[in-house]
């Protein structure tokens, strides 16, 4: 075979062609007659790829896809380079474009100092020594170490997603939305977005209060000099707002002019921040020798402000005599000894402490447990006892260090939690990293474990060193107004405050830088539609308009003035960050989806949902009202994306565990049958469609909505005749035509196209394999076919009565619509009415669920439910009715009872009558094996025989039905059926034998109706005539001397009865339910069984057949 394909090739392309124009066998796997093909067979010939040329569009060669994924540069969102490159590319498209630099960072420059940058800020160096204090050594510790594992686990987590495959830029948000879906990735995108824009808030205003505190006071356009209690802290906070709108216009401005600006000084930032660090543990380490001097007045107890007085005593020993002193005069109405005093003041003394003792001083016991506070409480010094009038007012309280907030645990843990947030850094920049899979888990993890570390080691000096009172200074009051932390620093307090300004105005510039290019990212993913507006940005990729949302949302944070308020905020954002990155984890570790490949192998699940539960302690331990705040406004975003948001597949564990959760729910459906109590209709309807593969029966659909109520399981099969390969794309337009009618019609559930060699097959196929496990259909619903007479669709009714068998033989429930397109759709409504039931034998109860359900949907909703029964001669009809009335209060089914008594007739000869054409008809076409046409001529000729004995016996009669035959020259097959005498097969034939034309007991009226038979005789001179003119007939005219089967004559009987019985009650009413019988056994009868079921509804505009499913469907046990 291999040699003559190469002869294939060479004879058709190849360099021994030699054009002879004789046409060459074709190739089973080349089509040489193509052109295209020829060149490509030229392109890959050489290549060891002849068995592979017709699929090489769709499958390349493994040697390009390798050289693809092999250069495939990943380009960070907002990069210089690639904003470039757009550009140059947009002006001149001639040119080539230019190559891009290839990522180069490694671990320390890409993840790790980012992440230390990110992680380290304002709150180290403005509230740590304040925690310290309020909280203790221990309780300090515990806050650290809670928060610092949560962040560890979360960067566990984070590092087996960005292991497992290439994370372009977008960081968390990427991870998370990719891991969990649109619609989670969405929610928490956004809450990580305003997490990091209140971060810039809180920088900014932390950069306010060192500069209004401690670098500038004088600068304060509010003063608060001479201002006490609520008077100085609205000055404050509104010093607060204004600079920090200043200050924000001025950032927002620089990140507009040009983020380069903002990278080139992030190193600078960076510096500021390790130095300062370093200087405090310089200054520790030199307190264990020389501690500096930072003296503390205190009196009695109480921590005094330095300010307005030079010596920490009352009085002062100057020539030889005793004078007072500055404090003497603040608390006294007069310099001299014997001035009236202060109560407290002249009660207690004055005393002076170093402020920091120094790491040898043993004041780490002081210092080991909190003190906690309440608003206004003074400082006080722990071990000093102090003489106190309780009932005496409190005066001169601007003098004392107070506390300015009421603290307690769970506050300390929401302020303190921003300081190890940043953690993200390295993951946002994964572009830029020359190997992203091994860079973004060490360097995370070392950046976590350095400032885990630093936080821990700072928190047990700043016990260590540092006088009690002091660390709970949180402005410095007490120490002349320095920064507490400054206080410990070597060589002067100045380096702390200079390098936490620029570093927090560093970070600062990096939130408002960040937070846009993140809002830009959602923005172009086009989840959420309403910020589309933001993706859009400068020529250059800049997101001009994010950045303008941003700055405004950060005004918000700037408002509150707080730092202590805003800092809770986004640590409320960033948990739930982290919480997500950790469920993601889990979920993709415990789904084992086949794609869950990482290569940072120290993870566990058990990890990711202890980060994940400690990330939702957190959140309620910080405020439990911002957590709530926080998830209403992730759920909102959430339930907006799923139900207005764009559809995105991008395999998200989301769709793995509803895999999952489905799986494990139809494997406990396979446990047995459902209980009584649970069941339901799960209908499977079966439609037919049109050579155009449209639905012939849409109202079908709009019944099973009404039906369903959107509740339940839904299929709607159809079947396509042909086969697989042929007919697949026949099968798919059918599909989509089901899914395109399902959605017009809101009927939730799934569309089914089988194909099949023929109708019969297909229609069983679905029936039987319809569904999955023990979520299968119980119900058929099934149009009646309503052309059943015609000889085309003899094949359709025949396979209906199949349909009836099987749902029968597999003990399902099977629904008939009658004149289905006279049923209602959705969006009509009955204002008044009845849904009419005829119970004439017990089904399970599907007769009294059915008219319930439909009432639950507005269409029916106005209809009142009737429910009659039959009663026989020897019934109790009272009885019957208080019984059937008590049944339906115990199934609390309101409903209208009437009791319908039959009482036992003589079968009439209408009856009579219609059962022997029903019989004839059935049998003169079995018997006459001709065809089409012949069976047409031997009808006709048949036809005119009788005619002219009806002439010859019968002249009145004759005069009689002229009024309802046709005028001359309508042929016999164009007559209605009621009206033609005999009619050839697709009008059926109706030939009747009857020796009693004018019998009593016919039906009143029967005579004169258009449904009445022509009444005539069949006479031996029409016999002799037929059998003469052909004498093949001889089992034709059997026929006309047969008598009708009892059996059928019953049943005819039973059907006109109820027919009646039914048009009395129930003409008027907008649906009626009844019993279906069940098919005939054998299949000899199946023309008599459909005229059966006609005559029983006949006149009747809409009907429900109901066949049980021969279970108990509805019970009165609650």
């Amino acid at each position: 075979m291999l040699n003559n394909m190469t002869d294939t090739e060479e004879g058709e392309g190849g360099p021994n062609s030699q054009g002879d124009g004789n046409p060459k066998e074709s190739s089973p796997f080349i089509n040489s007659s193509s052109a295209s093909d020829v060149e490509k067979s030229q392109q890959y010939d050489g290549k060891n790829m002849a068995l592979f040329e017709e699929e090489m569009d769709n499958s390349p060669m493994v040697s390009s896809i390798l050289s693809s994924l092999a250069n495939y540069s990943n380009l960070p969102q907002g990069s210089k380079e690639h904003e470039e490159a757009e550009n140059e590319e947009g002006a001149a498209p001639s040119k080539k474009k230019p190559a891009v630099k290839a990522p180069s960072l490694g671990t320390l420059m890409g993840v790790y100092l980012p992440c230390i940058q990110n992680i380290f800020g304002v709150i180290l160096f403005l509230r740590m020594t304040w925690m310290v204090g309020i909280g203790g050594v221990f309780g300090s510790f515990i806050i650290v170490f809670m928060c610092c594992s949560t962040t560890m686990l979360t960067a566990i987590s984070m590092s087996a997603i960005a292991t497992n495959g290439v994370v372009p830029a977008g960081g968390s948000y990427y991870m998370i939305s990719r891991s969990l879906g649109p619609e989670f990735g969405g929610a928490v995108g956004i809450c990580f977005y305003l997490g990091t824009t209140f971060a810039g808030a809180m920088y900014i205003l932390g950069a306010i209060e060192l500069l209004l505190i401690y670098i500038l006071p004088q600068a304060a356009i509010f003063k608060m000099e001479g201002l006490e209690g609520a008077d100085m802290e609205a000055a404050m906070l509104n010093n607060m707002r204004v600079y920090g709108t200043i200050v924000l216009s001025f950032m927002a401005t620089v990140v507009f002019v040009g983020v380069k600006y903002v990278n080139k000084l992030a190193l600078v930032f960076l510096a500021c921040v390790i130095l300062s660090i370093l200087a405090v543990y310089a200054g520790v380490i030199k307190t264990a020798f020389e501690p500096p001097v930072f003296p503390v007045c205190i009196l009695g107890n109480r921590t005094l402000i330095s300010k307005g007085f030079d010596v920490c005593a009352k009085v002062i020993e100057r020539d030889n005599g005793t004078v007072t002193t500055k404090l003497w005069k603040i608390f006294c109405d007069s310099e001299f000894l014997n001035a009236t005093c202060d109560e407290y003041f002249a009660n207690n003394n004055v005393s002076e402490i170093q402020g920091i003792p120094g790491v040898s001083s043993g004041i780490l016991a002081e210092n080991l447990f909190g003190y906690y506070l309440e608003k206004g409480d003074f400082l006080e010094k722990r071990g000093i006892s102090a003489m106190q009038d309780p009932d005496a007012p409190i005066t001169n309280s601007n003098r004392y260090v107070l506390a300015d907030i009421t603290s307690f645990f769970t506050l300390l843990v929401g302020i303190y939690f921003p300081s190890v947030t940043g953690i993200m850094a390295g993951s946002n920049r994964s572009g830029d990293l020359r190997d992203a899979q091994k860079s973004i888990p060490i360097g995370t993890i070392a950046a976590i474990t350095t400032t885990s570390i630093v936080y821990m080691s700072a928190v047990v000096l700043f016990g260590a060193c540092i006088e009690g009172v002091v660390l709970r200074d949180k402005f410095g009051e007490g120490v002349d107004g320095n920064l507490v932390i400054g206080t410990l620093a070597w060589p002067s307090p100045w380096v702390i405050v200079i390098g936490s300004f620029f570093s927090t105005c560093g970070a600062g510039l990096q939130s408002l830088t960040g937070a846009p290019r993140l809002l830009q990212a959602i923005s172009r993913d086009s989840v959420i539609p309403f910020l589309k507006v933001f993706g859009h940005g400068k020529a250059n990729g800049e997101p001009t308009w994010a950045l303008l949302l941003t700055a405004s949302i950060c005004e918000i944070g700037i408002i509150i003035a707080s730092l202590d308020a805003v800092a809770p905020i986004l640590s409320m954002f960033f948990l739930m960050c982290y919480m997500f990155v950790n469920l993601a984890c889990a979920l993709q570790t415990l789904l084992r989806t086949p794609n869950w490949r990482p290569r940072f192998k120290f993870y566990h699940w058990a990890l990711s949902f202890l980060g994940m539960s400690l990330c939702l302690s957190l959140m309620f331990i910080c405020s439990w009202y911002y957590a709530i705040v926080a998830m209403v406004i992730a759920t909102c975003i959430y339930k907006y994306i799923e139900f207005a948001g764009a559809e995105k597949e991008w395999g998200d564990g989301i769709r793995g565990i509803s895999l999952s959760a489905a799986r494990f729910a139809l494997m406990r459906l396979e446990e047995g049958p459902p209980h009584t109590k649970n069941w339901r209709p799960q209908i499977m309807v079966l439609v037919s469609m049109d050579s155009e593969q449209n639905v012939e029966q849409p109202r079908l659909l709009s019944l099973t909505n009404q039906l369903k109520a959107g509740k339940g399981l839904t299929i709607v099969g159809t079947s396509v005749v042909g086969t697989f390969l042929n007919n697949h794309a026949e099968a798919q337009k059918a599909d989509q035509s089901l899914r395109k009618l399902m959605e017009t019609e809101k009927v939730k559930g799934f569309s089914q196209v089988v194909i099949s060699s023929n109708l019969r097959d297909g229609t069983s196929h679905l029936i039987q394999v319809g569904g999955l496990g023990g979520l299968k259909h119980n119900t058929v619903l099934v149009s009646w076919p309503r052309t059943w007479k015609q000889a085309e669709d003899t094949l359709r009714f025949r396979n209906f009565i199949e349909v009836v068998r099987e749902t029968t033989a597999a003990s399902m429930a099977l629904l008939v619509p009658k004149n289905i397109a006279a049923y209602p759709s959705n969006g009509e409504r009955f204002t008044e009415g009845h849904i009419d039931v005829w119970w004439i034998v017990h089904d399970g109860g599907m007769l009294m669920l059915l008219p319930f359900l439909l009432r639950q949907h507005k269409v029916w909703r106005k209809c009142k439910m009737r429910i009659f029964t039959v009663a026989q001669m020897d019934d109790n009809s009272i009885q019957m009715k208080k019984d059937l009335i008590t049944f339906l209060y115990h199934l609390r089914i309101d409903a209208e009872v009437e009791v319908v008594e039959m009482h036992d007739s003589d079968i009439s000869a209408y009856t009579y009558e219609k059962t022997l054409v029903m019989e004839q008809r059935s049998q003169i076409l079995k018997q006459m094996h001709l065809t089409k046409n012949e069976m047409e001529r031997e009808i006709q000729s048949i036809t005119d025989s009788s005619r002219g004995s009806i002439r010859r016996k019968n002249p009145s009669n004759l005069q009689s039905q002229q009024s309802s035959e046709e005028p001359a020259g309508v042929s016999v097959e164009e007559k209605p059926e009621e009206e033609s005498v005999a009619v050839s097969r697709p009008k059926q034939v109706q030939l009747i034998h009857n020796k009693n034309p004018t019998s009593p007991t016919t039906p009143a009226g029967s005579a004169a109706t258009p449904g009445s038979e022509v009444q005539m005789t069949w006479t031996d001179k029409a016999e002799t005539q037929a059998a003469a003119g052909h004498p093949e007939q001889g089992g034709v005219k059997d026929i006309f001397n047969m008598k009708p089967n009892q059996s059928n004559v019953r049943r005819m009987h039973t059907a006109l009865r109820l027919n009646e019985v039914i048009m009395k009650k129930s003409k008027e009413a907008k649906l009626v339910l009844l019993n279906m019988p069940g098919p005939p056994k054998n299949r000899m009868g199946e023309e008599n069984y459909m005229e059966f079921l006609e005559v029983l509804t006949e006149g009747l505009n809409r009907v429900l057949l109901v066949r049980g499913g021969g279970r108990e469907v509805i019970t009165i046990y609650s």
